[in-house]
């Protein structure tokens, strides 16, 4: 897998790195949703077990192994110029167009 990303993306997630190591993990949280899930960007110290690193550069992204067939080969990741959120998507699919970051780094 991977994710394309423009300058105000590549930006926008260094901002949330705030200096500190961290890789971003696509998740779909499912926990008190009562639906599907929602996508969400994790910043996570390492992986998990469970998890794939499916991209090294600029940033690593990782995914865990049974959430990865839910997304495309290559996805693009787009920052809202306006709000604090982003859009994921590919040729085919909308991911998600109000993905936040949530810091869960310890």
């Amino acid at each position: 897998m991977q994710i394309q990303l423009d300058p105000l993306t590549s930006g926008r997630l260094e901002e949330s790195l705030n200096d500190k190591p961290g890789s971003f993990k696509l998740f779909y949280d499912t926990e008190d949703c009562g639906c599907n899930g929602v996508l969400v960007l994790l910043i996570v110290n390492e992986p998990n077990t469970t998890d794939i690193v499916f991209q090294q550069q600029p940033f690593v992204f990782l995914c865990d192994r049974q959430q990865e067939s839910l997304f495309d080969e290559v996805m693009t990741l787009e920052a809202d110029e306006h709000y604090p959120s982003y859009k994921l998507t590919s040729d085919s699919t909308l991911f998600g167009s109000n993905i936040r970051v949530r810091d869960a780094r310890q």
